[in-house]
């Protein structure tokens, strides 16, 4: 292909290149991110800590009291379901990249929230008896830890694929700069 019939096809491959770099495929990823957005939903139903379920935090009520939940445990729930279900979900459904990466900083930032949860519960203040953690926290701590690591897995490979396809348009136009240094083609002066 010469270099006038290519020109006309560059804009093109620059639409589908930018249309490309909105976009994640996780190939089978998705089923494992599907599967860890379904065992974090369900830890909330198991216990959080003592009488309190994880669904318990999230609302609120006198549980919450009676079972002395600390800020760390109720910002990891939101974290949970506002990043690691809604987000994963939407991220998964509509293969978006910016989704995916809110998704991942969103999990991660739910796992340090769910890390300090689970020391609150095995240090509390003197002189207060609390349960500690519960399978709910840990298995939901756990799964937001995996999303995490899974979100970053898809993305990276997404920006590996993107960043090699840039690399091969720069070494093009590299080439076609050394052909005709002067201009985009023969017949400029």
């Amino acid at each position: 292909m010469s270099e006038p019939e290519f020109e006309q096809f560059r804009g093109d491959l620059e639409a589908a290149e930018r249309k490309v770099a909105r976009e994640i495929d996780p190939g089978a990823r998705a089923l494992v991110v599907a599967i860890l957005v379904m065992v974090l939903a369900g830890s909330l139903a198991l216990s959080h800590a003592g009488a309190a379920r994880g669904f318990d935090v999230l609302t609120g009520g006198d549980v919450l009291d009676d079972e002395h939940i600390s800020l760390p445990s109720r910002l990891f729930v939101w974290f949970a379901v506002v990043f690691g279900v809604m987000l994963s979900v939407l991220a998964l459904v509509t293969r978006r990249w910016a989704l995916a990466w809110i998704a991942v900083a969103g999990t991660a930032i739910g796992t340090v929230f769910g890390i300090l949860a689970i020391w609150t519960r095995q240090t509390p203040a003197p002189g207060v008896h609390a349960a500690g953690p519960g399978a709910g926290l840990i298995l939901g701590v756990i799964a937001c830890m995996l999303l995490t690591f899974h979100w970053i897995r898809v993305v990276w490979s997404r920006t590996a694929v993107l960043l090699a396809a840039e690399e091969q348009r720069r070494i093009a136009a590299a080439e076609a700069e050394r052909r005709h240094p002067w201009g985009r083609g023969p017949t400029n002066s």
